[in-house]
């Protein structure tokens, strides 16, 4: 466990890809396999579901800490971080042995199961056994690790790319071997990792999808024109919807989300018209919201079923969905994906040309002679509830993650609104000591309405000069919010609205961002409620 707790500070104390992946190929050339197994389930972002609850846990540790519960919470707020409060907070402990990362876990694992008194036992346990330094690692760092495990909240600054490139340079294996192979659902075993690292080792089973090819956004000053000349591209309607695959083999059908989440009985329709497709095909695209006619409904249409691991019939009825196909990545048992787009679109053509089926189509190509004329078109996109075209070269091959220059997502510019600064709090690890995370209003009359929260969007220095204003213009607290006076105007940027009931305003705003400070409005000059209300899109 040293080991690994000395992996997270070399991972988390640089910002070079080198040293990050330099850093997890030594560890995994030291680890053994089942210690290996759960570092990349871990690396790659898969946590442990919370084992205690918070509320215990900070009790406990004020208890063994000898320190008031107010005393306690002052320290979280002032550190930001459950996992490093705990941590600083309890003292330390005399570890007897190294425990290696996987019996750890597998002694983590039990702690949900038991009762809360043995909870405790257990916890206090763990805290009297991690010392404060042992050799070059910090104990705080091998419980705060621990700590972070046990939270369930475990993230350290690593992508799911590099841990693949990292485990691919340790044993001598293409990146793109490693990264499908890691798709789908695994388990964090000794046998898996063997398997992942096996030259000879199976590369795909049924269910298992692709890695996803991800396009890069088109910087909207600029245009398109920096990528050369149009003729060599694709354009397609850049969909609002959930990004999917849809995989056929050995007379069964998965549909997996980008997010490697496999999608059972969400959505039978697609389901069904997927048994018209021959086994040995995966296709890439979009779950759309779709009426018969082929109209696209909004994405809040689509976000009613979402959430449904069974639909009824009512739903099934007034939300139908399509899967609306872009790309073929496998066609009749072999991985194409290194034949060019304009070769996959053929194969594609050719196979959904076969199918009749409601529930899948193919995504067009949007016609265009020019960028001129594709620019022109993409102004239409929210008429169709589309988000702007997608741009793909048509000698290009179907990459692994964010390859630039493959494709490209040329987006309408957002929705953007004046708002003013109502509400603040206090944001998390490094920002811990600074209000980072806003709320912003609209005036309904002579009233301020709550219409949407953002934490992004301004530099450290505006952040520096937002955090002095909010500690000098509170006018009252609740908890870790601080109500401010009105005085702050931002320009408020996002993708979306929806009607909402759970919403003071009746609006929920989608991905809203700060654009920048409007440092020449006053309060009196942010929006009105009934322009934003003007934005919706009708029912």
């Amino acid at each position: 466990m040293i080991r690994f707790a000395e992996l997270y500070n070399r991972l988390d104390s640089t910002t070079k890809t080198n040293e990050k992946i330099a850093a997890m190929v030594a560890y995994y050339a030291a680890a053994d396999s089942a210690d290996a197994a759960w570092a990349t389930y871990f690396l790659s972002g898969n946590k442990l579901r919370r084992l205690v609850p918070t509320k215990l846990l900070r009790q406990w540790a004020a208890e063994e800490a000898g320190i008031p519960d107010w005393l306690f919470d002052e320290s979280y707020h002032a550190v930001g971080d459950l996992a490093e409060t705990l941590a600083m907070v309890v003292p330390p402990g005399k570890m007897e042995a190294d425990l290696s990362l996987a019996t750890w876990v597998e002694e983590l694992l039990p702690i949900r199961e038991l009762d809360e008194d043995k909870q405790r036992d257990a916890i206090l346990d763990i805290w009297r056994k991690t010392p404060i330094s042992i050799g070059p690692t910090n104990a705080a760092s091998m419980r705060f690790v621990v700590m972070k495990l046990i939270t369930g909240a475990f993230r350290v600054g690593v992508s799911k790319r590099l841990v693949t490139r990292a485990i691919a340079k340790q044993c001598g294996l293409s990146p793109d071997v490693i990264s499908h192979r890691l798709m789908g659902n695994w388990e964090p075993t000794s046998k898996f990792y063997e398997t992942l690292i096996d030259p000879d080792g199976p590369d795909a089973s049924a269910s298992q999808p692709y890695p996803f090819c991800l396009a890069h956004p088109i910087d909207l000053e600029a245009g398109p024109e920096p990528l050369g000349d149009s003729t060599e591209y694709f354009a397609e309607w850049k969909w609002d919807g959930i990004r999917g695959q849809l995989i056929r083999r050995e007379g069964q059908t998965f549909i997996w989300s980008r997010g490697e989440e496999l999608m059972e009985n969400r959505w039978p329709e697609i389901e069904s018209a997927a048994e018209n497709i021959p086994d040995g095909c995966v296709l890439d695209g979009e779950i759309l919201a779709s009426l018969p006619d082929g109209e696209v409904l909004p994405f809040a249409q689509l976000q009613r079923r979402i959430a449904r691991k069974k639909v009824g019939k009512k739903l099934l009825s007034e939300v139908p969905v399509v899967f609306r196909a872009f790309d073929l990545l496998e066609h009749e048992g072999a991985d194409i994906r290194s034949e060019t787009l304009e070769s996959r679109r053929s194969k594609l053509e050719s196979l959904l040309g076969e199918i009749t089926h409601p529930n899948l189509r193919i995504c067009d190509l949007v016609a265009g002679d020019s960028w001129d004329a594709w620019a022109t078109i993409r102004e239409t996109s929210r008429a169709k509830n589309a988000e702007g075209l997608m741009l793909k070269r048509k000698d290009g091959l179907y990459d692994v993650g964010r390859v630039r220059g493959t494709w490209w997502k040329w987006k309408i510019a957002p929705h953007t609104i004046d708002a003013v600064l109502i509400y603040a709090q206090k944001g998390h690890g490094k920002r811990a000591s600074l209000f980072t995370d806003y709320t912003f209003a609209l005036w309904d009359g002579d009233t301020l309405v709550p219409i949407a929260k953002a934490y992004s969007g301004l530099d450290d220095k505006e952040i520096r000069k937002v955090d002095q204003f909010v500690r000098k213009n509170t006018n009252d607290t609740f908890g870790p919010v601080r109500s401010v006076t009105p005085e702050l105007v931002m320009e408020i940027a996002f993708e979306g609205l929806q009607r909402s009931t759970r919403h003071k305003s009746g609006i929920a705003t989608r991905f809203p961002r700060i654009v920048r400070w409007r440092h020449d409005k006053q309060a009196k000059d942010a929006n009105q409620l009934s322009d934003l209300l003007d934005l919706l899109p009708p029912d």
